[in-house]
């Protein structure tokens, strides 16, 4: 739980969520004017709104864009995706009108280390059981078309191969949106002629999957199409790409997911509107919701309230040089979740040790809350607000230096109470955010497309983490000049990083100087258009801790889910 006040603490996330009272979904989608046709109802309190919509939206105006971004997460937390929720009412309370645009969470953090992931206390997305688990079945389509493709792949190589695909060179996995070490590497096809050919092989996590990104970013069902034609699955004997389209399957995979491309509705526990769509992780993919619904909500709404992944050189720079240049779309202000707690750990302090005041922790551990603000204002051109999302244990001395510093940079703070106060714990913030995003900005990107993969990686490396220079394992410089050979040296790139640091390592906390970065493999996602970089130990496919939230998640006679927060 985040920010729980004392006369909070005998309430969970999940029985403050089992105790609101839900408007029926209709009432919601009436809310914003929405015909009968546009949405299709799944049960009485979620609906998946018509994308095919957005097309006759077009003339009209956008409304603002809010990006929620955070500092370097530490175990503490930052309660991002809460400050996002209870802002989105803090707007409604100012009389505006927000809408909320999130990820769906994934099942492998929600029965794995995490958790649920859905806000928390009063700042909540609902119905929360049904946000994290099956929701609409949107993660169990893109499975489902991901591995359709590996089928029609291996069949192909089973049935003579025509294509000559190099079995020794395929880079298409299966999916299971479960955290599963013992899938990551496997031999299949084995026991006979009748069952495949023999091969190495191995599982992802779904949301790893690029079927996850391509949902994420198309700008509609026949991009969606054009978009899985061109995924890579392997390569020939003699070195060329050989794609989806070239296996028939692009039709195939479009149908599996001709309603998991719909943006899903549902409501804040204050009723505000909110599309829940596409889960990409942070650390492996561009970490962000579908374009779809952010561009939907921008036009359904006077202000969109997002979220990127984790802290803002992951998610952010994601959400910026990735989904923003793509979809054509750009933030009007950014809002930055910290904690105190958080930056006592940055500072040096160990968990077990945060709640005494310790006002020279959180002066040691300002610098990274200082690299971030920094990227916002320098890098990328946007007024920025900082959010507090208060603890009990934070004090007077300890707020007031984080003020002072943030003062010095010319950016404001604001104490965030949304876990315990809803939306009206965030009307102070509600009201900068529709100041700053009146503001001029001077948005840009971190790098240009016609750059070098290098320069790009150089530029990420340099001017958003604060390191000296990347470095090529000389398999990824094989795989540089083989991109470049491919014609996809202009892509983006996505940068598969550890979210606990600003660098590769997770152990350097703070804001860490004159680092190297190891980029340890480069693979296009041709589909999605970007180029993945791996660093460190970053694996597609987690594994479960010693003692999973799996272990304290139940289900009573009446079907009562407990243990998910």
């Amino acid at each position: 739980m985040e920010g729980n006040e004392k006369k909070m603490t005998f309430l969970t996330d999940m029985e403050i969520a089992s105790q609101s009272e839900m408007l029926p979904i209709k009432d919601v989608a009436h809310a914003l004017d929405l015909h009968e046709d546009d949405y299709d109802l799944y049960g009485k309190y979620k609906a998946k709104l018509n994308a095919f919509e957005l097309e006759k939206m077009q003339d009209r105006p956008d409304g603002k864009l809010i990006l929620v971004t955070a500092i370097t997460p530490t175990p503490a937390g930052e309660g991002k995706t809460t400050t996002s929720v209870g802002l989105s009412d803090g707007l409604s309370k100012i009389g505006k009108k927000p809408m909320l645009a999130l990820r769906e969470p994934s099942l492998g953090p929600v029965f794995g280390m995490k958790g649920g992931a859905a806000g928390g206390g009063y700042a909540q997305v609902v119905p929360m059981e049904d946000i994290n688990l099956h929701f609409t079945g949107d993660f169990h389509a893109i499975s489902a078309a991901n591995n359709l493709l590996a089928a029609l792949l291996d069949n192909h190589i089973h049935h003579g191969n025509a294509l000559q695909i190099d079995s020794r060179r395929i880079t298409w996995k299966r999916v299971v949106d479960m955290n599963d070490r013992q899938l990551r590497h496997i031999v299949s096809g084995l026991h006979g002629k009748v069952n495949g050919v023999p091969r190495e092989d191995g599982f992802d996590i779904t949301v790893a999957s690029e079927i996850m990104a391509i949902l994420c970013l198309a700008n509609g069902i026949v991009d969606l199409k054009e978009k899985i034609r061109q995924i890579i699955v392997g390569y020939n004997y003699q070195g060329e790409p050989v794609t989806a389209g070239d296996l028939k399957a692009e039709g195939a995979l479009t149908a599996l997911l001709k309603e998991a491309i719909h943006p899903n509705l549902v409501q804040t526990l204050e009723h505000t509107p909110a599309l829940i769509h596409g889960g990409p992780f942070a650390n492996i993919a561009h970490g962000c919701n579908s374009v779809l619904a952010t561009k939907m909500a921008l036009k359904y709404a006077d202000y969109t309230v997002t979220e990127a992944g984790f802290g803002a050189d992951l998610g952010a720079e994601k959400f910026i040089d990735i989904k923003c240049r793509l979809a054509d779309i750009k933030p009007d202000a950014v809002v930055l979740v910290a904690t105190i707690r958080a930056l006592k750990m940055h500072g040096g302090v160990g968990k077990a040790e945060l709640e005494p005041e310790n006002v020279a922790a959180v002066l040691a551990g300002l610098p990274n809350l200082e690299k971030h603000l920094a990227n916002m204002q320098e890098v990328f051109g946007l007024p920025v607000v900082v959010a507090i999302n208060k603890f009990p244990t934070d004090t007077a001395a300890e707020l007031k230096a984080v003020e002072e510093a943030c003062q010095e940079r010319g950016v404001e703070v604001v104490l965030s109470e949304v876990w315990e106060k809803g939306g009206d714990g965030a009307i102070a913030l509600a009201e900068k955010v529709v100041e700053l995003a009146e503001r001029p900005n001077t948005f840009r990107f971190a790098y240009e497309l016609e750059d070098s993969i290098e320069e790009k990686l150089t530029k990420i490396v340099q001017k958003v983490y604060g390191g000296a220079q990347v470095t090529l394992t000389p398999g990824a410089r094989r795989e540089l000049l083989e991109l470049e050979r491919l014609g996809f040296a202009q892509y983006p790139i996505c940068m598969a990083k550890t979210q606990y640091s600003l660098s590769d390592n997770p152990t350097l906390i703070g804001a860490p100087k004159d680092f190297t970065v190891t980029i340890r493999q480069l693979k296009v996602s041709a589909g999605a258009g970007f180029i993945v970089a791996l660093t460190g130990d970053i694996m597609t496919m987690p594994g479960l801790p010693k003692s999973p939230a799996a272990e304290r998640i139940d289900v009573d006679a009446q079907g009562v889910v407990s243990g998910l927060f």
